[in-house]
Order: structure tokens, then C-alpha cells, then sequence
């Protein structure tokens, strides 16, 4: 039964053979719900040269020492030289390049293989004063204004491969020729590429950035976000597409290399600068010279200020003839002396070096900027990221206008590559045809309906469906600054509301001052003691008032000493304003945590779910939460949530895990030990099915994964999939269910817009026609109300449809499970399993340290340590038996 999933897959998702996916399955478009005209950030794609035949040449770029040239900046500068020396040999043929070891052309060039040798002069980048001086700075002279130096370097071009432009066609019409068709698909990209690297913008994947303070915008810290655009060649229904979306990547704020120090550190002054710090920042940042206006690359700082740190520098005799002897002199004397450059503030403060390990070569601070377009790719605080999205936010109509003006004034038919495949771009948005779903109907307290508004409904005047009763309960406060009793107060008086009858605290647990400045496991450590010297038994519910609304250190040993070793449901917040929705929103996060319901489905409530409802169906929902960027020794953690006591689809139970970072695809859905035991997560979740629904196994599994790309689908079914499947049979079972498995992805760049309305698309419209893939099963939808900005639909991919749901069924089941979010009162963006696994991932993550492993992992509360292909990743400890099969990720 396993191997009828290993069907090899081509990197676009298509497949064929006997399961019922993609061309055998799908089952035409949906019909339900009201039309709605629509636009689309696709612009058509005219191909009038459909049989121009793209040839492939590999390019080996080596210096004079015969060492591999491996930089994109200076193989391009390179490439571009052997164009203007050799335009001839090459017959005047253009190319696209991918500044690597790639080169396309339209047709053959005259022969198979060339051997060319280029030289590009570059101002010299050498220590000023008398040759082999060490730690010179670099100051002007007439030397440094007319030395040039030149490099040679050798350019071996060789025939690889023909890639036929027609297999795009081809592939547009349903054959089955899409690795073909992805080539050619790769070439038309690296063309855009090409002619966005010649106009000097900054190449960031698919995405562009021009050198433009227009679309520069500071998030503080010394980083900038810079505007640009995202542009790929894409098949669909309609044709050939350009996919053309607004782009925001992060740089370093170029100016004054000072400037942007104080900014980074946050500091008003030089003298408050952590120089480790700062040495660890500049590392690799380049700059340029304000006194001779040459690039240079930082290697680190001096250990000295300028006007201490010495150099040796050789000066010439009288007669100079001859070189004379060497003296000491510093950095801030020869820029006084030599270079006639009074150092205003630097003096005191240390140079960079630009120079080699074992030859350095000093600059005055205050004479370097930065330059411009230089990634910063360390993950933004909280608050950088706040201002980002402040301040990149477009509205439909500001986003419509800026890319059809870039189309306008880029000009990607005027490319001579694109010229020769007689290519030409449309330069308005595509028009599309929607449908709007009709609004799922709820259930909550009394049974009265709930039916949303524009994705919205709230609590007013009603009860939760299901609420629970709170008997023993505490509050802690790691806050000076919060009333606690009031709080308590008023949680209370919400609570009775909506149904939820809490009785009042037990007590009332303010820290210790003294401990206050102690580590935050400390803190954690001290207040359990004294809620076990208070109590007289373990509460069934803590609420923890925290010093910080986000990224509170405390957080993470919190919850890990509650849910793992005492398994106690908690419930963490930071209130800046107490009022009614402020309480509403606490309790229903708290109902759900301890076995309440919120609200149903309506057709979950009355068991009318259609395909689910009779038969036992579990939905799992799965992601993989990574590291900060440049973390590469944080452990990746892998969350599975299941759904339990069928024929709900609103209550589920999480198993969480690490693996290695990076790794995207889950390892521990099934994980045989040497007992023969099984002790993955598919294991845990299809006993838990099994034990809250009556005693029912599932014969229908509805997977729901997150965060892959479609260069990973084949590994989603060839390695998740068969890992599911072994976990279903290690139970000892010999009926495999029936599989539909989903890929949701929310990190894609096609948009919708109301063709006659300055408004976001409403909640509940999807798109199934025109812009999706010519021959597999995929859609848009857009469950949520976009109330800020250009809203960002789901866009769901099916891999594999064994149920047999047709396209308005399992449309108005994804659609449904955006309303079974039970921590909000709003349709979520994307299906609630899914939402929930990104939950638990995140939480479980803070349950360890993960900058200090090895210390951590000696600790007796900490999980234990694994090897995983000889790199240890460390467990996460599990969770309480209390609270295992708790929605504690609410």
C-alpha cells in the first residue's frame, strides 16, 4: 500500500497512476456561491516565436592562479566583458546569465565551445605609503589617484543542454513535458534577473530592488526596508503569465558608518558604543571612503583608538631616490600630516580595518559610509517588525497603481533575449472571475445561531457554547505594575456573562521583590514554590501576569514548568487596557485550554459535515516552525495537531517535536524504536482519535501541511505521507485509509482585487479558473477580511484527493474550518488546523533554551539530547499527562 505513493514527481506537482489526484481526479470547477469579478496581479504573457529553442552553456570563470571565480558580482562584470571584447565570435548572439555557471542563449552559438580571456582594471585597494607597510591607512596620494591594477581571468563557455520554448506551450495544453517546461520557465526568470542586475539592483531570490530612496523606509536600528518587485514566469489556465508582486526586503542603512552604529546600539553617543558588538556587526559590511571615494570590505576593528593605534610606515629619502627608513606613526598623525584631514570626532574611537588578517589596514571611522543596498538579514526585533508592516502597507487600489507603473516604466519586452522568443507583456492586470461562499452559520450558548458579518461575529448578549466551570484557581503576578484583585474582578463578572462560572481565586501570589533580578528560571522556580506553599493541592488553573506584552524572557520557563512538569492549564497576559473584549478574548482562550467549546458549525453541530459526518475522518494540520534567521544550531520544531471526539472538527490535540534546523520535512511523524515500539506523532494522535471518538479508527485522513514549496510536494507525499502510513500500519492495521492531502501556502505573491471597488476581495471569495495551474487541482481563497493593506490569499494545492471530494465541497469544508478558530471571533486567513499546529510549534519552542544546549540539556527538567546524522538536536521535554491532550496552544 506504501509504495503506491512513490510516483516520482516532477518539480511542478504533477502526477499520474491509479490514485485519484490531479488529471485522473480532478473534477472540473466549483459552482456554488456568488459571482464576483475580480482582478489579478498576472500579466499575460505573448509568445509570437513558440519554437525558439533555448541552448544552455556552462561557464567556468577562473582566475590567474587557475582558482575558481565563485562571485556573482564579479562573474557578471566578467561575463559582460567577454560581450563587449568578443561580440564578434559570438556572432553579436545576446545571453542571459545567471551571474553563476549558467549562460542561455536563443539559438546556437557558432560553436560548442570557447576558451576567452578577459581583464578588468580596478582602482587599486592597496596600502598607501612605501610598498609592504604594515597597517597602513589608506590616504590619498598620487599613487592611490593613478594606480590601477589588472586582472586577468580565463572564461571557459561549453554546450550543455537545448531547452525548447514549445514545452511551455505543451505544458499550457496539459501535456505532460513540465520539467521541460520548468527550464525553459527558469531561463525567462534569469532573463528578468539579468536585466535587473544591469540597472544596479540588489537580487534577493526572485525579487529585485532598485537603489531608490523613494522606496527606502527606516524600521529603526540602524536597518531599512527598500521597496522593490517581485517578478516569475508562471503557467495557468490563461496562458502564460508574468506574476508581478510589490517586494520588501531589509538593508543596512547606508550613510555615515557612525550613523548607523549609534542606531544599531540605540545609543545617543560614541563613548556608549559595545565595540564587540559592533565589531561582530561590520563583519564583511562594505563601505566606502569619503576622502577617496574607493570600496572596501571591513574585516574588524583596531584594538586601539586612532589616535593610539600605530602602523609602520616607510618614507622615502631627501633625494628620493631611495627608500629610507621605517617609523611608527598613528592612524590619526598620518591622516593629519600625510592627507591634510583634520579628524573631527574619531580620534578616541577605534578605526575599521580594511585590510588582510596579517595585514591590516586602517580607516578613521568618521571618513567611511556605508554603501547602499547591503542585506541585513538578522531577524527584526518586535518592534522593527511592527514598523515594517506599518509602513509597507498598501491599499488594492496604491498596489494596483505601483505595478502597473513598473510594468510601464521596466520595460521587460525591450530585453533583447526576450525580443528574439518574440515575447510581449500585457501591461494590465488579468481579469478574473471569482465567486464569493456563502458565510458558514454557528452554534454557541443555548443553541442560538451566530451568523458572521464580513468574517466577524462577537459574544455580545450570548454564551459560549460549551463553557467550563473554574473552581480552584490563582493569580501570579511577575508585574509591579498590575492590580491583580482587579483583574480577578473582572474576569469573573465577564465570565458569568458568557457562561463560565468562576469562583474566586484562591489566591492571590505577587514575586518576590528580591528575586525580580534573578534569571528567569529562577523567577519561574521561586513563584512555584510558593504556589505549592499556598496551596494545598496542584490548581486546575494558573493565571500568570507577565512584566511584557511580547518576547518576555519569562515566558518559555513558564509554560515549560506548568504544562511539562506540572501539567497545569495556564494562561498568560500582560493587559495594557482591561475592558470587555479585552476579558471576552482572554475567556475564550482559557475555555478552550480547559475542554470547553466556543462555538460549532452549525452543520457540525447537528453532524451534517458532508463526507465526514459518516465516516470517522481525522484532519491533520502540520507545520515546522525554524529558527531566526543566521541561526543555524537552533533546532527546527515540527508540530502535528490531530482532530479528536469525531464527527467534530473544531476540537484538536497537538504533538510537538525538534529535528534538525532547517529541515523542513517532519522526521518524527513515525519514529520505530528497539523495543519495536513506535514513538512518533502520528501514533500519539491516531490513539488519541481512537480514544475520544467512540472507540472509531479513522478510514478517511485529511492532511493539511504547511510551508512547503513546490519544489518539496514529491517529499511531502515520499516521505511524510509514507511515514503516516507506517504509523497506521505499526497499530497493526491492515485497511489504509483514504488520503487527501493539501498543501496550504500563504507565502506566494499572487493577489486579488474587486474589479469595481476600491475595497479588499470579501471574505469567502476563491478563484479556481484563469490563473491557476493549467493541469493540476489547485485554488485561491480568501476566508478573512482584509481590514488593513492588499489582503493575501491561501492558496491550496491538492496533492491528493482519495475521498473523493468534489471542487464545492472541499472548497466550503476548507472554507468552513477558517470559522473553527476558537481563540478569535473573526474567519482566519487559513484553516484552522494549520493555525493551531503553528501554535504549538512556537509555544513548545520556548520550553527550551535553545542558545545554551549543552547546559540545558543537564538540567533533569530539560529534554534529552539526540543525534540526528551526528548532529545533536535536543528533545523537547513532554508534555504533562494532564494537559496532553489540552488545547494548551490556544
Amino acid at each position: 500500500m506504501i509504495s503506491r505513493f512513490r510516483i516520482p514527481l516532477f518539480t511542478d506537482l504533477s502526477l499520474d497512476g491509479e490514485i485519484r489526484w490531479f488529471r485522473g481526479s480532478w473534477r472540473g470547477v466549483g459552482t456554488t456561491g456568488r459571482p464576483i469579478q475580480l482582478l489579478s496581479n498576472h500579466f499575460k504573457v505573448h509568445v509570437d516565436n513558440p519554437d525558439a529553442v533555448f541552448y544552455q552553456y556552462s561557464v567556468s570563470i577562473t582566475g590567474e592562479e587557475k582558482r575558481v571565480v565563485e562571485g556573482r558580482g564579479i562573474g557578471r562584470k566578467v561575463i559582460d566583458r567577454v560581450y563587449q571584447t568578443y561580440a564578434s565570435e559570438l556572432a553579436g548572439k545576446r545571453f542571459g546569465y545567471d551571474g553563476e555557471k549558467s549562460l542561455y542563449t536563443v539559438g546556437p552559438l557558432p560553436q560548442n565551445k570557447f576558451e576567452f580571456q578577459v581583464v578588468l582594471d580596478e582602482v587599486a585597494k592597496r596600502d598607501i605609503g612605501s610598498p609592504g607597510g604594515s597597517g597602513s591607512p589608506s590616504g590619498p596620494s598620487k599613487r592611490s589617484k593613478r594606480t590601477f591594477q589588472s586582472k586577468t581571468f580565463n572564461v571557459d563557455i561549453s554546450y550543455s543542454a537545448k531547452i525548447p520554448l514549445k514545452s511551455v506551450a505543451l505544458a499550457l495544453r496539459g501535456a505532460d513535458v513540465d520539467v521541460n517546461a520548468q527550464d525553459a520557465l527558469r531561463v525567462l526568470d534569469i532573463v528578468l534577473r539579468q536585466q535587473a542586475a544591469n540597472r544596479g539592483c540588489l537580487l534577493v531570490r526572485q525579487s529585485f530592488f532598485h537603489d531608490d530612496t523613494r522606496n527606502f523606509t527606516s524600521v529603526g536600528g540602524g536597518v531599512t526596508g527598500v521597496r522593490g518587485f517581485h517578478s516569475s514566469f508562471r503557467p495557468t489556465q490563461g496562458g502564460l503569465s508574468l506574476n508581478m508582486d510589490v517586494s520588501t526586503t531589509m538593508i543596512l542603512t547606508p550613510g555615515p558608518l557612525i550613523d548607523f552604529l549609534l542606531a544599531n546600539q540605540n545609543v545617543r553617543e560614541a563613548r556608549y558604543i559595545d565595540w564587540v558588538k559592533a565589531k561582530r556587526m561590520l563583519k564583511n559590511v562594505r563601505i566606502k571612503t569619503m576622502h577617496r571615494n574607493m570600496e572596501f570590505k571591513i574585516i574588524g576593528l583596531s584594538e586601539k583608538p586612532c589616535n593610539q593605534q600605530y602602523f609602520s610606515m616607510r618614507v622615502k629619502n631627501g633625494d628620493g631616490a631611495s627608500e629610507g627608513q621605517t617609523v611608527d606613526i598613528t592612524v590619526y598623525d598620518y591622516f593629519a600630516r600625510h592627507c591634510g584631514i583634520e579628524l573631527k570626532y574619531s580620534a578616541y574611537l577605534p578605526c575599521v580595518d580594511v585590510g588582510k588578517p596579517k595585514r591590516p589596514n586602517y580607516l578613521p571611522l568618521e571618513l567611511c559610509t556605508l554603501i547602499s543596498l547591503q542585506r541585513y538579514t538578522k531577524a527584526l526585533s518586535s518592534t522593527q517588525r511592527a514598523s515594517l508592516v506599518e509602513k509597507s502597507r498598501q491599499k488594492p487600489q496604491e498596489r494596483i497603481r505601483t505595478l502597473t507603473d513598473a510594468m510601464t516604466n521596466y520595460k521587460y519586452d525591450d530585453d533583447p533575449v526576450l525580443a528574439e522568443c518574440g515575447i510581449s507583456i500585457e501591461k494590465q492586470l488579468t481579469q478574473v472571475e471569482g465567486r464569493i461562499l456563502e458565510t458558514p452559520k454557528l452554534k454557541v450558548g443555548n443553541s442560538d445561531d451566530c451568523i458572521p458579518r464580513n468574517g466577524r461575529w462577537n459574544f455580545n448578549n450570548k454564551k459560549l457554547l460549551n463553557p467550563t466551570q473554574i473552581d480552584r484557581w490563582v493569580v501570579v503576578n511577575f508585574s509591579a505594575r498590575c492590580d491583580t484583585s482587579h483583574i480577578s474582578r473582572e474576569l469573573i463578572n465577564c465570565g458569568r456573562n458568557k457562561g463560565i462560572i468562576i469562583q474566586r481565586p484562591y489566591t492571590l501570589i505577587e514575586e518576590d521583590p528580591q528575586f525580580r533580578r534573578a534569571s528567569p528560571v529562577v523567577r519561574v522556580e521561586k513563584m512555584f514554590e510558593q504556589i505549592q506553599a499556598k496551596l494545598p493541592g496542584a490548581p486546575e488553573f494558573i493565571l500568570c501576569v507577565l512584566p511584557e506584552r511580547k518576547n518576555s524572557e519569562i515566558y518559555g520557563p513558564w509554560k515549560k514548568r506548568s504544562l511539562s512538569d506540572f501539567g497545569i492549564v495556564t494562561q498568560c497576559i500582560s493587559p495594557a487596557k482591561v475592558n470587555d473584549q479585552y476579558l471576552t478574548n482572554l475567556l475564550l482562550k482559557i475555555n478552550s485550554k480547559l475542554g470547553g467549546i466556543n462555538s460549532l458549525l452549525a452543520i457540525e453541530h447537528s453532524s451534517r459535515v458532508p463526507l465526514i459526518n459518516d465516516t470517522p475522518t481525522l484532519i491533520l494540520g502540520m507545520d515546522v516552525s525554524h529558527g531566526s534567521p543566521g541561526r543555524s544550531d537552533v533546532p527546527s520544531v515540527a508540530a502535528v495537531v490531530g482532530s479528536r471526539s469525531w464527527p467534530l472538527i473544531s476540537r484538536y490535540r497537538a504533538s510537538v517535536r525538534t529535528q534538525s534546523p532547517k529541515v523542513e520535512m517532519i522526521d518524527a511523524l513515525y519514529k520505530p524504536l528497539e523495543d519495536g515500539s513506535d514513538d512518533g506523532i502520528i501514533r500519539e494522535l491516531l490513539v488519541d482519535f481512537f480514544q475520544t471518538s467512540k472507540g472509531r479508527k479513522p478510514t478517511q485522513i485529511i492532511v493539511f501541511r504547511d510551508g512547503v514549496s513546490e519544489s518539496q510536494f514529491n517529499q511531502v507525499l515520499n516521505i511524510e505521507l509514507d511515514q503516516i502510513i507506517k504509523a497506521y500500519q505499526h497499530l497493526g492495521e491492515e485497511n489504509i485509509p483514504k488520503f487527501t492531502v493539501i498543501v496550504a501556502q500563504k507565502n506566494h505573491h499572487t493577489k486579488l482585487f474587486q474589479a469595481s471597488s476600491p475595497d479588499n476581495v470579501p471574505p469567502g471569495t476563491v478563484v479556481d479558473t484563469k490563473i491557476v495551474h493549467p493541469r493540476n487541482y489547485d485554488f485561491y481563497m480568501c476566508a478573512h477580511a482584509g481590514m488593513i493593506g492588499t489582503s493575501r490569499p491561501a492558496h491550496y494545492h491538492v496533492l491528493v484527493d482519495e475521498i473523493g471530494f468534489s471542487p464545492d465541497q472541499l472548497q466550503n469544508l476548507i472554507h468552513s474550518l477558517s470559522y473553527v478558530y476558537q481563540r478569535s471571533t473573526t474567519a482566519i486567513s487559513i484553516v484552522a488546523p494549520i493555525c493551531y499546529a503553528h501554535l504549538a510549534a512556537q509555544q513548545m519552542g520556548q520550553f527550551i533554551k535553545f542558545e545554551d544546549i549543552p547546559e540545558a540539556s543537564s538540567s533533569p527538567r530539560s529534554g534529552s539530547v539526540t543525534n540526528v546524522g551526528g548532529v545533536p538536536v535536543q528533545e523537547l521535554p513532554r508534555l504533562h499527562e494532564n494537559v496532553q491532550g489540552s488545547m494548551f496552544f490556544c
